[in-house]
């Protein structure tokens, strides 16, 4: 009988399994955020193969990478140094489960933050907000449909609107302001560029904070 896998342990098989085509493609409405952003300090939480980590680093970001798989933090730190960039780019394990990488950010990043395994994902995006220096950003995208590629097919999931992220986070308004919240549809292509596109809605939260960090 064979141990169930653990989030670390399913993880990072998938990661040691994936064939090293590079970064891949960051994603749109990242590009899209911090391409209006002055670059400062960014916080990359799950960041995979690094398509995002390496963009914002190329784009004059100082990017923490963190991942729950070994695997792909090594993938990322190996792709920034082939681009010459790796002194923008730091990797860190982290099991956000149990831990939350230290410092404070100017953009905190959270892309389809959606796991197998149980993760009290308020916890870790009200973490993410208080790690945030007044002025900062964080941007959570979430799946608002299933992809043919997904992982979780079931018809009955429910995606939870911006809105309803926003009210479970419960962020003080005065510290806190929610400055886009919206379900824009994309084309997109899965995984490796293996499967047909298909359109797809995004459930996008972006959060600013104001007041000063004590």
């Amino acid at each position: 009988m064979t141990d169930a896998p653990t989030a670390e342990s399913f993880w990072e098989q998938h990661h040691r399994a994936r064939r090293d085509g590079g970064p891949g493609h960051p994603n749109p409405v990242l590009t899209q955020t911090a391409g209006t952003l002055p670059p400062g300090d960014a916080l990359d939480l799950g960041c995979g193969v690094g398509g995002d980590t390496i963009w914002l680093a190329r784009h004059g970001w100082q990017v923490t990478a963190v991942d729950i798989s070994d695997a792909a933090v090594q993938r990322v730190r190996a792709h920034s140094r082939r681009l010459g960039i790796d002194h923008r780019v730091n990797g860190e394990q982290h099991d956000l489960a149990r831990s939350f990488p230290a410092g404070q950010f100017d953009l905190i990043s959270a892309q389809y933050l959606h796991s197998p395994f149980a993760l009290d994902r308020t916890r870790v995006l009200r973490t993410a907000a208080h790690a945030l220096r007044p002025g900062g950003h964080l941007l959570i995208v979430d799946h608002g449909s299933a992809a043919p590629w997904s992982w979780n097919k079931d018809s009955d999931t429910h995606h939870p609107s911006p809105g309803e992220t926003a009210a479970v986070l419960a962020l003080d308004p005065t510290r806190w302001s929610v400055v886009r919240a919206d379900t824009p549809h994309r084309r997109a292509t899965g995984p490796g560029g293996r499967t047909a596109t298909a359109t797809v809605t995004d459930n996008v939260l972006l959060i600013q904070r104001h007041d000063r960090t004590r």
